[in-house]
């Protein structure tokens, strides 16, 4: 650096570089004189907050020291260069005008040389560190630049031209694909170059001009007068070259370009000329010396050598370009083709050129400005030149700005933080299309995206997706937000982000900007394809769960739950760390932390739409034989004459058939979405052995058949894999009869109805529902199976829990309805295929048991006693049909035609109660004589039994022990029982008594074969009524009295009161002012209890009794609080309500307790979603319901003061039993709540007993009645008030 050059002010070399706005920068750092800058260091920058990599390249360029300039012209010669002693610039002299070659003599007089008339020199190309180009020096910067050396004239061969001395040439830069050629230099290490730049030699008046034109026709140089335009070829020379650039173009513009991967051979031809092949043309140069052709020809021969070790570009394959297209250049007349790559901008002539990769010009946008002027037109101003364009529409010029304004960021860049973004592999790849190498980044949501996504993503907004280069936005990359894109990745996040996404949806790299924008959307906004986390919508259980997760290093999850409803912003409870972020800071979870941070004001994903699971992807083809297609059910058999011939294929989710395997356009077609139900028939249902029923959204059913047995099972897995969800594919392992889509209702929410998958499978019905584990229904243990509302709901009715299924479509809804229905019908004759219980019972023996137990345990002569054979008959058949819906009823039917019935049942029994394998074992046990041996060997031969029959056995030898514990009255002791069951069960036609021996054992041992336990089976009298009966017939069974037992005799008729009054005589309880005595019914196993109505009936309390239940007399010590609210016919208020929900086939209860507003009248009770809502979500009959008090413990109810609710239907064709639970927030309030519902059942009961209580100590003690009409009810109550034994009519006792 000169003398001259160190005291330039600051201010005038920014000038320079068009830096000035950092003039204040320089000066606040003490800054001053050029001399001063050299020192200056790339850190010393940024700490002076120039933080632009362009312009901290461009000023560590020019800062005095001399530097290699990849994209600076050489314009001093070689051998100049390298005398180091002569620093003396001098102007450089014009080269002589270009020579075209014609077919004939050109006329033209030699041009003149002039110089540059400029006073100030042009600025240095800033240095830029281009890979494909080997180092330059670069001229000493604001000094005169010395003269070059006069080129040589040189001589022109046929078909090519040729260039001046390697000295003389100047290299322009380019993209990857188009990198400049330079001289080579000595170190191995070089880069090959990728195009190879060139000006056209100075023509001279006395060469060669009888030769061809070359293939290239090249721009006047730059340096040529404005007063010798360029000489027009004669008539009859080849096709003249592009019109001349009226603006003078610095030498750092070339005047031609060759990209490399258009280059096939590259040789040397004679003395100092190399030439150089495409192909399409042919270049021949020449250089100044042996040594440097050599060097020239190395270089190249490595450029088109390496290409498939070094390049993924193929030969002949244009320059990959962001934008294209012809623009016109201000001051010519055509137009150029351009192309917007990377960071530069390329010219060529015309399409084909860039196609054969022959171009004119690059310009670095590392240096450029794009600046809009007119509708039309736009300048891209660089330090060298200006040029202005011209677009076809305005519109087009748009697009050229936004692409020329990328190129410049692209050029302003730095690649470190995506280099280090890529180093994890699914980081190369953009999440959303797949692009390679994409450069933006969404930094809330964790993807790495490419330019076209990164446009889509900024159209959501920044509240959903806020948008970063990872190339320019510098700052924003702290070393937190790298390390979470590196822990998580495009792969790791789409897991959760993209985990269901149709392959109809999903974006390729070349998806048009309107499919990105609607996949976009739907996968961030709406958040369609995401994988739900399991606590998704229970937003308290989510801002839990976040407040856990941020403790620890698992970034996914806390990304999970943040985009499933968790709220950043929510409250931990803990003062020291009021929020997730500063919970995350505290536990030194950096990269937690970071993620919170990015996402403190990201507003929530739709927490509405239902998640989309993707089909699986098969394809299946073969010939089917196919039936016309029906708009309803197939009720006849269909011949194989119906049938036609068809090609059938399943590709792409698109089930087709076509006339022939020939023809190319299919009949029909049917896409798997538009499929809702596969069901496969029986065997000989139609003429061909196979057939499959298809149903589709349009109320259409295709019938399908063949022969082949494993072509039929394949086709059936194949089409069903296409149109179930993956969410419910372990329905596609199961051997299905039936299966599809169905909606649905259960639970609280009654309003909206829920999409589930359903496979129908023997007698079980398989369903997943949304968001829910796989369930099973046993469609023969149902409590109840109908259909309800006009054929449009099928109720599957079990023990707490009720499953509504909806007719979305008649025609397969109907075929739905009538498969179910079958299957939970009794399949069969063996004990497995009968309706059962809950224990596994058959339903038909479980209802003759305990009709008989209950109407005929004292009948004479039971079980031997042959009941009328038609009226048999018909209650067979009717079991046989639907054991469910068959209520025996005494007076309507006879104890002996149902003992009939019962014996029938065992003796037509296939493979018998024993099984026909172990029978004669059986037989042979009775034998024994050593009685343990005997009762041992039982008890292995009843373990071997299957369930259901081990099950049946112990019910009905339960029962046969009760009968001949009475047989005083009924004549049946255990040798008659024997007689008469033997042969039955054994199925032998009874001529020995053998089988009666071994039935006889089994009741005689009843307790130690089975292994009732002793209080079982001292309760297990008092559940069946069969321990004892008094001469009369009543029952004698077993009441505590404040946890005293006693036994008491009941006759039929007795009522509660009577009870209550005939066990406080018996132990001479005297009866209290203000006592309330009552009879309570009380269930150990549910933990509730609830006073009998003074009029109930006991006998039937004691039918419907568990074996967790008693009864229990008890003094009533609340009824004084509640005395007030007896009078109310009325209430409303807020309970927590919660419905005994059961996980089909699992037994296990679900659910929780939700506030819901109840309104009860004195003829309903409804349930409302809140207090504002017009329709009930529930309605019960009051008359239907019993009130208990006392919640289940392990429910965990959210308050110790709760009611249980049970409703009952009274309808016998269509019973049904649900149980839920009411919350109330105080005593009083549950108080309120229990005595208006009594209140108002009470009034429902318009009679009253008249009969009088024996015992007038006890009997004329005035009860609340609970039953009686409203007047009775308060007029009793005003009596009471006066005096509690005054009043004479017979009430319950209450506690």
């Amino acid at each position: 650096m000169s003398q001259s050059e160190a005291s330039m002010t600051v201010l005038d070399w920014l000038g320079v570089l068009r830096l000035e706005q950092y003039t204040e920068a320089f000066q606040t750092a003490g800054l001053t004189t050029l001399g001063e800058c050299r020192s200056l260091t790339q850190d010393q920058l940024e700490q002076m907050g120039i933080s632009l990599p362009g312009h901290q390249r461009r000023i560590l360029a020019n800062r005095g020291e001399r530097r290699p300039v990849p994209e600076q012209r050489q314009t001093v010669p070689r051998r100049q260069k390298q005398e180091e002693g002569d620093r003396e610039r001098e102007r450089p002299v014009p080269k002589e005008r270009t020579k075209f070659r014609s077919s004939a003599p050109l006329e033209s007089s030699s041009s003149s040389l002039t110089s540059l008339t400029s006073d100030a020199p042009l600025p240095p190309v800033p240095p830029r560190s281009t890979p494909n180009c080997p180092p330059q020096r670069f001229t000493a910067a604001l000094s005169p630049s010395p003269p070059p050396r006069t080129p040589v004239s040189p001589k022109l061969d046929r078909n090519a031209i040729q260039t001046p001395t390697v000295q003389n040439r100047s290299v322009s830069t380019s993209t990857s694909t188009q990198a400049p050629l330079h001289p080579p230099d000595p170190s191995p290490s070089q880069c090959r170059p990728q195009s190879l730049a060139f000006l056209p030699p100075a023509l001279h008046s006395g060469s060669n001009g009888g030769r061809k034109n070359s293939p290239v026709s090249p721009i006047p140089s730059p340096t040529e007068s404005q007063s010798a335009p360029p000489l027009p070829p004669k008539t009859g020379a080849a096709p003249k070259g592009p019109p001349p650039v009226p603006q003078r173009l610095p030498e750092v513009y070339s005047k031609g370009i060759i990209s490399t991967a258009f280059i096939t051979n590259v040789s040397s031809v004679g003395e100092l000329k190399f030439e150089v092949v495409t192909s399409n043309r042919t270049f021949i140069f020449r250089a100044e010396s042996e040594a440097e052709r050599n060097d020239w020809v190395t270089v190249l021969q490595d450029c088109t050598g390496g290409r498939s070790r070094h390049s993924t570009m193929n030969p002949n394959s244009p320059l990959s370009s962001d934008f294209q297209g012809y623009l016109e250049l201000r001051g010519l007349r055509s137009k150029l083709y351009t192309v917007v790559a990377s960071d530069k901008v390329f010219l060529y002539k015309n399409m084909e050129d860039y196609r054969i990769g022959v171009g004119i010009t690059s310009i670095d946008m590392n240096v450029g400005n794009v600046k809009v002027t007119d509708r039309r037109s736009f300048d891209l101003t660089t330090p060298y030149r200006i040029f202005s364009f011209m677009a076809e529409s305005e519109q087009l010029k748009e697009q050229w700005v936004d692409a020329m304004h990328n190129a410049i960021g692209e050029a302003l860049s730095n690649s470190e933080v995506a280099d280090q973004i890529w180093m994890e592999r699914s980081n190369s790849l953009c999440a959303d299309c797949g692009a390679p190498k994409p450069e933006w980044a969404a930094i809330n949501l964790c993807v790495v995206v490419c330019k076209r996504c990164a446009g889509q993503h900024r159209g959501l907004g920044p509240s959903i997706s806020k948008v970063r280069s990872l190339k320019m936005d510098r700052k924003v990359w702290t070393e937190e937000l790298i390390q979470v894109f590196l822990s998580l990745g495009n792969e790791r996040v789409n897991s959760f982000w993209a985990a269901n996404v149709p392959p109809s949806e999903a974006l390729t790299p070349s998806s048009c900007s309107e499919e990105r924008r609607r996949f976009i959307t739907n996968k961030y906004r709406q958040g369609k394809y995401r994988k739900y986390h399991p606590l998704y919508g229970n937003q308290k259980e989510l801002d839990n769960a976040l407040c856990i997760n941020v403790q620890s290093s698992d970034v996914l999850e806390t990304l999970s739950l943040i985009f499933c409803g968790a709220d950043v912003n929510c409250s931990t409870g803990m003062p020291s760390c009021p929020s997730p972020l500063s919970l995350a800071k505290a536990h030194s979870q950096l990269l937690q932390a970071e993620l919170i941070k990015n996402n403190l004001n990201t507003v929530g994903l739709a927490m509405d739409v239902n998640p989309y699971s993707p089909p699986l992807c098969v394809s299946h083809n073969g010939f089917l034989y196919k039936t016309a297609s029906m708009a309803r059910a197939i009720t006849e058999r269909k011949a194989r004459e119906e049938f036609s011939r068809r090609w059938c294929t399943l590709n792409d989710g698109t089930f087709s058939y076509y006339e022939s395997d020939k023809n190319s356009n299919p009949n029909g077609a049917l896409k798997a979405s538009e499929i809702v139900c596969l069901a496969v028939d029986a065997s000989d249902r139609h003429g061909y052995d196979h057939t499959f029923e298809l149903y589709s959204e349009s109320e259409r059913l295709y019938l399908f058949g063949t022969d082949d047995a494993d072509s039929h099972k394949e086709w059936v897995k194949s089409i069903a894999k296409s149109f179930i969800p993956a969410s419910a594919e372990p329905l596609l392992r199961l051997g299905f009869e039936r299966i599809g889509r169905l909606k649905c209702k259960d639970g609280l929410n009654l309003q909206t109805s829920k999409v589930g998958w359903f496979a129908l499978v023997g007698s079980t019905l398989h369903a997943y529902l949304e968001d829910s584990r796989g369930e099973e229904i046993h469609l023969r243990k149902l409590n109840e199976l109908s259909i309800q509302q006009d054929n449009e709901v099928l109720v599957l009715v079990e023990r707490g829990r009720t499953l509504y299924i909806e007719g979305e479509r008649k025609l397969d809804f109907s075929g739905w309805c009538g498969a179910i229905q079958i299957a939970a019908g009794s399949g069969g004759d063996t004990l497995s295929q009968q309706q059962l219980t809950e224990t596994d019972i058959p339903i038909i023996v479980h209802s003759c048991i305990g009709y008989i137990t209950q109407c005929g345990l004292t009948s004479e002569g039971i079980y031997r006693k042959s009941g009328v054979n038609s009226r048999v008959a018909a209650l067979c058949e009717r079991f046989r049909r639907d054991a469910r819906s068959l209520c025996l009823r005494e007076g309507e039917h006879q104890v002996d035609d149902v003992s009939t019935t019962l014996k029938r049942f065992f003796r037509e029994l296939e493979e018998g109660l024993f099984t026909s394998e172990d029978a004669k074992t059986w037989l042979s046990t009775a034998s024994i004589q050593d009685e343990s041996m005997k009762i041992s060997q039982y008890q292995m031969l009843l373990n071997r039994l299957p369930h259901v029959n081990k099950a049946t056995l112990q019910a009905l030898i339960n029962h046969l022990y009760c009968v001949q514990r009475v047989s005083d009255l009924n004549q049946m002791n255990l040798h008659n029982l024997a007689i008469v069951f033997g042969p039955t069960l054994f199925q032998t036609d009874g001529k020995d008594y053998t089988a009666g021996r071994a039935i006889e054992d089994l009741i005689q041992h009843y307790i130690h074969i089975f292994e009732v336990r002793v209080r079982a089976h001292a309760r297990a009298s008092y559940i069946m009524l069969c321990i004892s009966t008094t001469p009369g017939g009543h029952i004698i069974c077993t009441v505590y009295l404040e946890e005293k037992k006693e036994t008491a005799t009941i006759p039929g008729s007795m009522t509660a009161a009577e009870l209550t009054c005939e066990v406080l005589d018996r132990r001479n309880i005297p009866v209290k002012d203000k006592e309330y005595w009552s009879c309570w019914e009380v269930c150990n196993k549910e933990e509730m209890e609830r006073p009998l109505h003074y009029q109930e009936r006991v006998l039937p309390i004691l039918h419907s009794f568990g074996t967790e239940s008693h009864l229990l007399i008890k003094k009533y010590h609340s009824m004084e609080a509640m005395i007030c609210y007896l009078v109310d016919v009325s209430k409303h208020g807020l309970m927590k309500f919660r419905e005994e929900r059961s996980i089909l086939g699992l037994g296990r209860t679900t659910g929780s307790f939700n506030d819901r507003y109840f309104i009860l009248t004195s003829n309903s009770l409804r349930m409302y979603k809140e207090v504002r809502s017009n329709r009930p979500e529930r309605e019960w009959p009051v008359k239907n319901l019993k009130v208990y008090l006392g919640i289940k413990k392990r429910l965990r109810p959210p308050t110790c003061w709760g009611l249980t609710v049970v409703y009952e239907s009274k309808k016998q064709e269509k019973p049904e039993k649900q149980q839920w639970y009411l919350c109330c927030d105080t005593q009083p309030e549950m108080r309120e709540w229990f005595a208006t519902f009594l209140s108002i059942q009470d009034g429902l009961q318009q009679t009253r007993v008249s009969r009088a209580l024996p015992d007038t100590r006890h009997g004329n003690v005035s009860l609340i009645p609970l039953r009686g009409s409203e007047n009775e009810m308060r007029n009793s109550v005003a009596a009471f008030s006066q005096d509690p034994l005054a009043v004479s009519q017979p009430t319950n006792h209450w506690d």
